[in-house]
């Protein structure tokens, strides 16, 4: 059994969101201190003492630096949006990290950029287990996997398949590198448990992770 990470400050983006809220509510139940950069302060229902905000863009290298000072690990549930923020933003976030010496990150990818099961050396996207007429999100996650891939951090790509609102049942199956056989679905607030575990395990160091019922 690999020994257990520990870790105290934890930051994250997109916490306005529906994984990214989750996460921030696991974060500060466990007692933990929380710095979150947001646009729009205002969207944050939270009053915690652990809880610490920043108004800023995840975009402009100067507000993630800032954000960056004494953080232990970084939590990404940044999504596509329809836009490029994702892949625009990674570049700045990795080089914050690496120049503080933040090696820990987990982020929130998409089932498509796990690995096919039915055509070798292509991703779900790439292939035809992928019922999205549209690979543009997958693609834009692509990119992430990439630019972690030839980081200097330790990374966990947490993927799930189709994310609807539920309750948190704690159950599911995963997968390293493969979405599970027959999955279809996991709900924000299971997937938001399971990111949220891998601050505490070095299980999927290095790893894209599917999760599904």
């Amino acid at each position: 059994m690999q020994k257990e990470a520990h870790f105290d400050e934890y930051f994250t983006f997109r916490s306005t969101g529906r994984v990214g809220s989750q996460i921030v509510t696991h974060a500060l139940h466990d007692k933990h201190p929380v710095t979150v950069l947001v646009r729009t302060p205002e969207k944050i229902q939270i009053n915690n003492e652990n809880l610490t905000i920043i108004q800023g863009n995840v975009l402009n290298k100067e507000d993630i630096v800032c954000a960056m000072h004494g953080i232990d690990v970084v939590i990404s549930a940044l999504n596509t949006d329809g836009t490029t923020t994702l892949s625009e933003s990674m570049p700045l976030i990795i080089e914050a990290m690496e120049n503080e010496g933040i090696k820990r990150i987990i982020t929130i990818g998409t089932a498509g950029i796990l690995q096919s099961r039915t055509t070798p050396n292509s991703l779900r996207y790439q292939s035809s287990e992928s019922k999205r007429k549209s690979t543009r999100a997958a693609e834009e996650h692509h990119k992430i996997y990439d630019m972690l891939k030839q980081s200097t951090l330790e990374w966990t790509i947490v993927c799930p398949t189709y994310l609807p609102d539920g309750e948190c049942k704690g159950k599911y199956r995963v997968g390293r590198d493969f979405l599970p056989e027959g999955g279809v679905e996991i709900s924000v607030q299971d997937t938001a448990e399971f990111a949220f575990k891998q601050i505490k395990t070095r299980d999927y160091i290095n790893s894209c992770v599917g999760i599904a019922y």
